[in-house]
């Protein structure tokens, strides 16, 4: 039954690249098949709860913009968020949702009531899932917003905080399962520090880690077969945090023995907060194993803070989905819109659209990434620019030591010459794409 706020606003079709209608999807066609499989299973769409729904519109300098109907801590409210959410994903035909604890239930006076608002609403949302079909990417817990997580929870000096915070990812955890989730995050935006003055670093990181095999831990408990994710980001809300970025979480997996037990979440933003591009932290998590799901957003570039806006960029997310892809696709993973309307955005066709344009790049970039594999111009330069270490040679001085290949190089006595790296050719190469 309609809600009534996206009244006048009809199921967004599929209708082609030469239709104007700015309600239907012009590139994003999920029954298209591309590399022997639908676009809607290789791109595993999910609508983020909380920027659309639970957001208010404000930023850092000023206040809310929204004025939603759901707004307000009751479960009457609560419930009619959950009506209107789920009225959107069946308008997008989004096969998959993702949310935050705080993103759906009232928050209680303490734990028990927060832990029953949350068991109600789960409960709620079960039933929205059975009529709709719409399915759970993920769950999580939101550690950051609340003044009781100002400094963190797994790395906070207070075990009280990182009791509540434990009990509240079982919780979420819980309900992750019980809605059937194919993964679970944990992002640390309030773990790290905002001074060294007054932080052990070595203890908070030792906290960290025996949190996170605690989350393992329970997980293999309750038989949760879903997938443990964490997400990576520098800075903002803290100043340092210790999830910087890919290279540096599979440092800290290493550490706490989790490097086969958790992938990574990764988000557009995020990658360029830490000085990286995207393609950079796929292939990075991609190459040690660890590449789980991403979050699909991106920055102004004008702008030193995460922006979350809708996608835009044909040419980063065709290079984005092309490393995905050379890695094997999504397993239990997706793409999630980890992004948020502009605040002047207010109504609710500007949310519709959002995502229409959002999924329509992602379509784009997907078949740009795919056109590049069939064609095979990029896997064929790299295999002529590293030929060399194919050969018998080559693999010999991996196994042999430094006084054997003093030995050979002095034997042949030649001075090797630098060869081309084509990057140019290769970036002209891309846009032919894209």
């Amino acid at each position: 039954m309609s809600t009534g706020f996206f009244k006048n606003i009809d199921k967004a079709n599929f209708e082609g690249a030469q239709s104007t209608n700015p309600m239907a999807f012009h590139h994003y066609n999920p029954d298209e098949v591309v590399l022997g499989k639908r676009m809607e299973d290789h791109l595993r769409f999910a609508a983020a709860y909380w920027h659309s729904f639970a957001w208010p519109g404000g930023d850092p300098f000023g206040g809310q913009t929204f004025d939603r109907p759901w707004f307000g801590d009751t479960m009457d409210l609560a419930k009619l968020k959950a009506d209107v959410a789920f009225e959107m994903f069946e308008i997008l035909g989004v096969p998959y949702f993702c949310f935050h604890d705080a993103d759906v239930r009232p928050e209680g006076k303490d734990f028990a009531e927060n832990t029953r608002n949350l068991e109600e609403i789960s409960d709620y949302f079960a039933q929205k899932m059975e009529q709709t079909g719409t399915k759970l990417l993920w769950g999580t817990a939101n550690m950051f917003s609340h003044r009781r997580y100002m400094s963190g929870v797994a790395t906070n000096p207070d075990p009280d905080v990182f009791a509540f915070g434990a009990a509240t990812v079982k919780t979420c955890m819980d309900a992750t399962m019980k809605l059937g989730g194919e993964n679970y995050v944990l992002w640390g935006g309030r773990e790290g520090y905002e001074t060294l003055l007054n932080t052990d670093m070595g203890r908070e990181l030792d906290n960290m880690g025996r949190f996170l095999n605690m989350v393992v831990e329970y997980k293999h408990k309750i038989g949760f077969k879903g997938q443990i994710l964490v997400e990576p980001k520098p800075q903002e809300p803290s100043k340092h945090q210790y999830d910087f970025d890919a290279a540096t979480c599979f440092g800290f997996l290493q550490k706490y023995g989790l490097e086969n037990e958790v992938k990574l979440n990764l988000e557009q933003g995020h990658a360029i907060l830490a000085g990286h591009s995207f393609e950079h932290e796929i292939a990075t998590a991609v190459a040690l194993g660890v590449f789980g799901s991403i979050d699909m957003n991106r920055n102004d570039y004008q702008s030193g803070w995460d922006t979350d806006q809708f996608p835009n960029n044909v040419p980063e997310v065709a290079l984005a989905y092309y490393h995905i892809l050379q890695g094997g696709g999504f397993t239990s993973g997706g793409t999630n819109f980890d992004a948020k309307l502009r605040r002047q955005s207010l109504d609710p066709q500007d949310l519709i659209a959002a995502h229409i344009g959002g999924m329509d790049v992602c379509a784009r970039g997907l078949k740009a990434a795919a056109a590049m594999i069939e064609d095979g111009g990029l896997k064929d330069a790299l295999s002529e620019r590293y030929a060399g270490w194919d050969t018998p040679e080559a693999k010999a001085m991996l196994s042999s030591g430094l006084d054997d290949i003093a030995a050979t190089v002095a034997a042949k006595n030649v001075n090797p010459s630098p060869k081309s790296g084509r990057q140019e050719i290769l970036e002209n190469y891309v846009n032919r794409f894209v």
